[in-house]
C-alpha cells in the first residue's frame, strides 16, 4: 500500500487517532504533510453529517438540540485545522503551502452551505425570537445572540441567488487571502543582505550574533545576514552607520509584496476589495467598513475615524517637531542631506541619546529572552496565582519550541503554554497568539493548549537571545493574549478565550504590556547576561524617562495604517484599483510626513489582506489602548500594581469571561465606569500636543 493510501486509514493517520500524548496534545513528531488532506476529508464529512442531523431533527428547535448541538459539532475539524494552521504560519514547507492552497478553498466550500443553510438558520431565528421565554442563563443567552448574529451576517437570510453569489465570493476571497500570505512569505524568504566586515559599522555585538544565527538558519554558517524579518530589519535601521545600506534594507523591507514579481500583491488587493464591497452590498450595507464595524464596540466608521483623527493631530505635530530636531542634528554633524525614511530610526536613537542619555543598545544586555519569559510568568503568578513548570515530554513542531504546564491557584492543571520565540525562514513574520485547543466545559473540563509565536533574533553559542525594549514589550503583549486563552472559564467553545470583538481582543494583551516596563519588574528580572548584575538604577531611570520618546513617529506609522485600512473599506473599491496611487492620495490627504512610512504598506498588510480578521479593524489596537491605559490606572490608584482586589476583578471580568459578556459591560464591571479617552494620549506623552492641536 502506498504512503498516501496509508494516511487515509484512521488506524495509521495520527490526526485521526486518539492522541496518547501528555494532556492529549498533537503528536507533532508523527505528523507529516501527507496526513492532512485525508484528515480534512474525514473532518469535513463528519461535520457535514453532524450539521445535517441538527438541520433535519424532526423535534421542535430548542437550545439543546440546536445551539448546544452546534457547539458540539466539528470537533475533528477544529482539531485538524488547529494543527495545520499552526504549521502553515510557524513552520511551513513547500508541501504544507501547497496543501494550504487546496484547504483554503475546501474550507470555504465546506462552511458556505452551513452558514447559509436556510433551515438551520430558521431554527436559530425561531429561538432568537423567543429568547426571553427560554429560561436561559446569561452565558446561554449571549451564545444564542452571537450564533444568530454570526449566521445572519454570513448571509443565511439572503435569497438563493444572493447565497450562490456569496458562496462564490467567499471561495475566491479564501484563495486570494492564502495567495497574499504566501507571496509575502516568498518575498521575505527570497531576500537577504550579507554583511561583510566593512558593512558592520555601528552594529552592536548582539546584532552581529543574531545576524550570524540568521545566516546559519539559511545554511550559510560563518556568515552574517540581515533579513526582512522586522526583528532584523528595524534594529539594523536603528544602528547601522552605513547610510547606503540602511537605504537598501529600508527599500526592500517596505517593498515586500510590491516588486512586480511572482510575489506581487497589488492585483490581489484590488480583487479582495471589490469582492468585499460586493459581499457587503449583498448583505445590505453601503460599504465593507459599515458591515464590519456594526459588529464591534466602535459600531460605525465615523466613530473609528473620530478616535484616529483625535490621536493623529498631536502625533503628527510631535513627529514633525522631532523631524526638525533630527535635521538640525544632521546639519550639526556636517551631513549635507535631507532626513530620509531610512534615516529616521538611526537619528532618533542619536536624539534619544542626546535628550535622555539612553539608547536601546545600553539596555539590551539586561533583557535576555529567558529572563523576560520568567518576568511574564512571575507577573501572572502574582496577579492570578497561576504557576508554570517546563515540560520536556510534550511533542513540538520545531526543536526551538518550549512547553510549560500551567496550574491554577488550587494546584490543578489549567493549561499548556507553547512558546515559539525565534525567527526562522519557515515562519511568517510578526508575532501572534493562537491555540491548539480552546477551553470549554460543555462535556467535562477541557483545558486549553495556548501558543505564542514571535520572531526574535536567536543568540549564538554563549550569547543568549537579547531583546530590545520593543521585543520585550511584544513578548508581554502576546503573553497577555495567551493569558486570555489560558484563564478562560466558560462553558461553550464559541465564547472561549479570545472569541471577542476585534476592538476588545487587544485589551488583555496591551494591558499586560504595562507590567513589563514597571521598575518593580525590571529591577528583579533585568539582569546582565554576562555578569548577572541587576539593571543599574541610573539606567533604569533613563530607560523610563525615554519611553515616551519617538511616540510621535510610532503613533504616526500606526494611525496612518489604520486610516488607510478604513479608507480602503469605506470608499468604492473602484477607487483603489491602483493600490499605490490610492495609498499616495490618502497619505497626502492626512498630511503624512514624507520621512515616515506606514507601519504596514498595503502589499504587506497581512492583518487586513491575509484574511479579514482585522479588515476595517486595524484601528482596534488603538481602541483597545484607550481601555488598557485607563484600566492600568485601577492598579495605580490602588497603590499596588499587583493589588489582589483589582487583580481579582481583572481576572473575573476581563481575562476569564471570554466572549460570554458584552465587552462594554465587562469593562465597566472591572473599572466601575467607561474608559477615559485621555488616558491613551497621556500614556503616549501626547496630551499637551492634543490640547494645542
Amino acid at each position: 500500500m502506498s504512503d498516501a493510501r496509508q494516511t487515509t486509514d484512521s488506524e495509521t493517520n495520527p490526526l485521526l487517532k486518539a492522541w496518547v500524548t501528555p494532556f492529549a496534545t498533537p503528536p507533532f513528531d508523527e505528523i507529516v504533510p501527507e496526513h492532512f488532506l485525508p484528515a480534512f476529508e474525514q473532518a469535513f464529512a463528519d461535520h457535514s453529517a453532524e450539521i445535517a442531523a441538527i438541520t433535519n431533527d424532526p423535534a421542535a428547535p430548542d437550545f439543546a438540540n440546536t445551539i448546544t448541538a452546534l457547539e458540539r459539532s466539528g470537533k475533528l475539524l477544529n482539531k485538524v485545522a488547529a494543527v495545520f494552521y499552526d504549521l502553515v504560519s510557524a513552520h511551513s514547507n513547500p508541501a504544507i503551502l501547497d496543501i494550504d492552497k487546496e484547504v483554503s478553498l475546501r474550507m470555504a466550500r465546506h462552511w458556505n452551505p452551513i452558514m447559509m443553510n436556510a433551515v438551520l438558520f430558521g431554527r436559530i431565528a425561531q429561538l432568537h425570537e423567543t429568547r426571553a421565554n427560554l429560561g436561559l442563563n446569561p452565558e446561554q443567552l449571549r451564545l444564542l445572540e452571537r450564533t444568530y448574529t454570526r449566521f445572519h451576517r454570513a448571509g443565511a437570510g439572503l435569497s438563493d441567488d444572493a447565497k450562490t453569489r456569496m458562496a462564490e465570493i467567499n471561495e475566491k476571497l479564501a484563495q486570494l487571502a492564502t495567495g497574499f500570505s504566501h507571496h509575502l512569505l516568498g518575498d521575505e524568504q527570497d531576500w537577504f543582505m550579507e554583511l561583510g566586515e566593512a558593512d558592520r559599522q555601528g552594529l552592536p555585538e548582539s546584532f552581529i550574533a543574531a545576524a550570524k544565527a540568521a545566516a546559519e538558519d539559511r545554511g550559510m554558517a560563518g556568515k552574517a545576514i540581515v533579513t526582512l524579518s522586522r526583528s532584523s530589519a528595524e534594529p539594523f535601521l536603528k544602528s547601522s552607520s552605513r547610510r547606503d545600506l540602511r537605504e537598501k534594507v529600508y527599500k526592500a523591507f517596505t517593498a515586500r509584496g510590491d516588486n512586480g514579481n511572482a510575489n506581487d500583491n497589488n492585483t490581489a488587493i484590488g480583487e479582495i476589495l471589490k469582492l468585499r464591497e460586493e459581499s457587503a452590498k449583498l448583505l445590505g450595507y453601503p460599504t465593507f467598513a459599515a458591515y464590519r464595524l456594526e459588529d464591534s464596540m466602535a459600531k460605525t466608521p465615523d466613530a473609528v475615524r473620530g478616535l484616529l483623527e483625535r490621536v493623529w493631530k498631536p502625533a503628527r505635530a510631535r513627529a514633525l517637531a522631532d523631524r526638525d530636531e533630527m535635521q538640525a542634528l544632521i546639519t550639526e554633524e556636517g551631513g549635507n542631506f535631507k532626513l530620509a525614511p531610512w534615516d529616521w530610526r538611526f537619528y532618533a536613537e542619536k536624539l534619544r541619546l542626546q535628550r535622555a542619555n539612553f539608547d536601546d543598545a545600553a539596555i539590551k544586555p539586561y533583557l535576555t529572552l529567558d529572563h523576560m519569559i520568567a518576568a511574564a510568568f512571575d507577573c501572572a503568578t502574582r496577579l492570578f496565582g497561576i504557576t508554570f513548570a517546563e515540560r520536556k515530554d510534550v511533542p513540538v513542531w520545531h526543536p526551538d519550541v518550549r512547553v510549560w504546564e500551567v496550574r491554577g491557584p488550587d494546584g490543578k492543571h489549567k493549561a499548556l503554554f507553547y512558546g515559539d520565540y525565534y525567527a526562522r525562514p519557515s515562519k511568517r513574520s510578526g508575532a501572534w497568539m493562537t491555540s491548539l485547543r480552546d477551553q470549554q466545559k460543555l462535556d467535562g473540563e477541557i483545558a486549553p493548549l495556548i501558543i505564542n509565536v514571535c520572531n526574535f533574533a536567536k543568540g549564538t553559542g554563549s550569547e543568549p537571545s537579547l531583546l530590545s525594549p520593543d521585543d520585550a514589550r511584544t513578548l508581554f503583549h502576546e503573553f497577555g493574549h495567551g493569558l486570555h486563552g489560558m484563564l478562560s472559564n466558560v462553558t461553550y467553545p464559541s465564547l472561549s478565550g479570545t472569541s471577542v470583538f476585534t476592538d476588545f481582543v487587544e485589551l488583555p494583551s496591551q494591558l499586560y504590556e504595562h507590567w513589563q516596563e514597571r521598575p518593580e519588574v525590571l529591577q528583579q528580572f533585568a539582569r546582565h547576561y554576562q555578569t548577572g548584575e541587576p539593571l543599574p538604577d541610573d539606567l533604569l531611570k533613563r530607560f523610563l524617562a525615554a519611553r515616551k520618546f519617538n511616540q510621535g513617529f510610532a503613533t504616526v506609522e500606526f494611525v496612518s495604517s489604520a486610516l488607510v485600512d478604513l479608507e480602503f473599506h469605506s470608499q468604492p473599491a473602484a477607487a483603489a484599483q491602483d493600490v499605490r496611487a490610492f495609498e499616495k492620495k490618502e497619505l497626502e490627504k492626512i498630511g503624512m510626513p514624507e520621512e515616515i512610512s506606514m507601519r504596514h504598506r498595503p502589499t504587506q498588510f497581512g492583518h487586513i489582506f491575509s484574511g479579514d480578521h482585522y479588515a476595517a479593524g486595524y484601528y482596534s489596537y488603538m481602541w483597545s489602548e484607550v481601555m488598557d491605559a485607563d484600566a492600568f490606572g485601577a492598579f495605580e490608584e490602588a497603590g499596588n500594581i499587583f493589588d489582589p482586589a483589582v487583580a481579582k476583578r481583572l481576572h473575573d471580568d476581563i481575562y476569564s469571561s471570554g466572549g460570554s459578556v458584552d465587552p462594554e459591560a465587562a469593562y465597566e464591571a472591572f473599572r466601575g465606569r467607561p474608559p477615559e479617552p485621555d488616558a491613551l494620549l497621556r500614556r503616549r506623552g501626547l496630551l499637551d500636543g492634543a490640547k494645542a492641536a
